[in-house]
């Protein structure tokens, strides 16, 4: 039986999702730029950004590169 993990939020995807357009906005960038810097497509990004569409998840890669571009740590995505 695998134990409860201290602190795990199942929620944390949503976190991550609201934090990507916070973060976006934050910085002044268009949806459309922001999938340009990343090299996705608009739609991935909106989809990304909208915690009720479970059809993408975000890799480790494209946090890394959100990180840098909005000059956060990875772990800033996780938090509320």
């Amino acid at each position: 039986m695998i134990k409860e993990i201290n602190g795990f939020n199942p929620n944390f995807r949503e976190i991550i999702c609201k934090n990507i357009k916070k973060y976006r906005k934050e910085q002044g960038l268009k949806l459309m730029d922001l999938a340009e810097l990343l090299d996705i497509s608009p739609d991935y990004l909106k989809r990304l950004e909208s915690p009720s569409d479970m059809r993408k998840t975000c890799s480790l890669t494209l946090v890394y590169k959100l990180s840098l571009i909005f000059d956060k740590k990875t772990d800033d995505f996780f938090k509320e």
